[in-house]
């Protein structure tokens, strides 16, 4: 025999039901080394090693992930490694050099050579040697990129011009831009799903490769250091003063997010291994598209703060957020949470059941909720005056509802301050014979008898074949005194 038990017209256990509900939906999901995309990131665990705090002591400009499983962290004192705990400063053997001043750029390439780009610029770390690069020094190198073929591009700044973009593959090095194509130089670079190279400038997006060179310009675009990404159907967009832009039909037109954003500086662009869009910005916090719809998680969430200077993903599907305050982490909960936010009609939970068809149904002090398939659904609410509203399931009083078992018929049952019955087909049909109030527990025996303990009134049993027996609670008058009856 099976029950969910309440006490008092309440539950004996918030934080019980919270846990064994929360544990359930986790181990019902499949293993993924990746963030769910279906989440908001307010509901993602979220971790912030923050500047103020003692951190660092500067900005966190770049990150990467090296063979080791440890993150390299460049900033404006040095090349840091980040074990998740402590941030140790990195030095290169006696006698070897990196670019003095700020790192502003890291790539792990595959090979397991860590490239490092700073502001007077690039060197590159493998077998314990530490080499230079001539053809980039003193120039502000932004960006890196392992392209299909393993060549690494690197792009620069300079002032006064011109910066450049260069290709390094088995040790040679060439570069492009002395002619001052490039202007300033290249704020970042990606390589997108069909192979093509991009470059994002002060001025516009060069697509650099394959063929010949193309250039579009973003005018009216302050100068900045705008960032490249693409969308889940491919289209290129880049970051603007005023949002994001995408690449359509040779020209750059407004990228439209779901909902009304207000208008923000996006400074960084992040497309995750499961199509999210993270775009950092000036000083809004992180911009989240997902799953059709957009989130924003900013100081007033726990956001470390100032402008976003990098993203990245690291091999386990933890998205980290370089920023000038500090670092920050995100990544699924261990068990996940469930809130207003996420569609509960009030989020205090009176009572959960979990059915046969893998959905979970939650009693609130504002109504009936459904999950099914990751999306919370409203089944049934009251409004503010009162009134039943927005019922599919029919008749039901939205006041409460607690579901208290599924029967062998699949049927939901449940018990409001006003009614007591089962969902069925999505209609509700009360059961009237037996109060609804102050019910402790149902259960169903082997024989399909159904349970229902009543703390006033005693047992009930509602027979397959349709009677109804009360049996009192022993004590004082109340004896054992049958009543037999028909239940709807």
């Amino acid at each position: 025999m099976t029950a969910v038990v309440r006490a008092h017209g309440r539950p004996r256990s918030f934080v019980a039901l919270s846990v064994v509900l929360a544990v359930m939906l986790v181990a019902a999901r499949p293993c993924a080394f990746a963030l769910d995309p279906k989440l908001d990131v307010s509901r993602y665990t979220h971790k912030a090693w923050t500047v103020r705090e003692g951190f660092l002591g500067g900005a966190v400009n770049a990150i990467a992930q090296t063979s080791d499983g440890y993150l390299r962290l460049g900033t404006e004192f040095g090349l840091l490694r980040f074990d998740g705990v402590r941030a140790v400063p990195w030095q290169p053997p006696v006698g070897q050099y990196l670019p003095p001043s700020n790192i502003h750029s890291l790539l792990a390439a595959r090979d397991g050579t860590l490239w490092i780009a700073a502001r007077t610029g690039l060197a590159s770390w493998k077998g314990g040697k530490l080499t230079e690069y001539p053809e980039l020094s003193g120039q502000f190198v932004f960006a890196l990129l392992e392209d299909h073929d393993g060549t690494v591009w690197a792009g620069s700044a300079a002032v006064p011009p011109p910066g450049k973009l260069c290709a390094i593959h088995n040790g040679s090095v060439n570069c492009s831009g002395e002619d001052g194509s490039l202007g300033v130089g290249v704020s970042d670079l990606y390589e997108d799903d069909k192979g093509n190279l991009w470059a994002a400038t002060t001025g516009g997006l060069w697509r650099w490769r394959p063929g010949t060179a193309q250039f579009y310009p973003l005018p009216g675009e302050p100068s900045g250091l705008p960032s490249v990404s693409e969308d889940h159907d491919g289209t290129i967009l880049i970051s603007t003063h005023n949002g994001v832009g995408r690449l359509v039909n040779r020209k750059i037109m407004p990228y439209l997010l779901p909902g009304t954003p207000s208008q923000f500086n996006a400074q960084r662009l992040l497309r995750d291994h499961d199509g999210g869009l993270w775009i950092g910005t000036l000083d809004h916090g992180i911009v989240h598209v997902h799953d059709g719809r957009m989130d924003v998680f900013g100081p007033s969430s726990g956001f470390s703060g100032g402008a976003v200077h990098a993203f990245f993903e690291d091999r386990e599907g933890n998205i980290w957020v370089a920023t000038t305050n500090g670092l920050d982490r995100f990544r699924e909960f261990a068990v996940a949470t469930y809130s207003m936010n996420e569609g509960l009609l009030n989020s205090s939970v009176m009572s959960t059941l979990a059915d046969k068809d893998g959905d979970v149904w939650f009693g609130t002090s504002g109504g009936l909720n459904k999950w099914s398939n990751g999306q919370i659904k409203m089944f049934a609410s009251r409004n503010v005056a009162g009134a039943p509203s927005g019922k599919p399931a029919g008749k039901i009083d939205g006041n409460a509802p607690y579901p208290l078992l599924q029967d062998s018929r699949g049927r939901i049952w449940i018990m409001t301050l006003r009614e007591f019955g089962y969902i069925e087909n999505n209609r509700f049909t009360t059961a009237s014979a037996v109060p609804s109030r102050v019910v402790l527990f149902a259960a169903e025996d082997n024989a399909r008898n159904l349970w229902i303990a009543n703390q006033l009134l005693g047992l009930f049993r509602l027979s397959p074949q349709g009677e109804t027996q009360q049996i009192p609670w022993a004590g004082g008058e109340r004896h054992f005194r049958p009543k037999l009856s028909r239940h709807r």
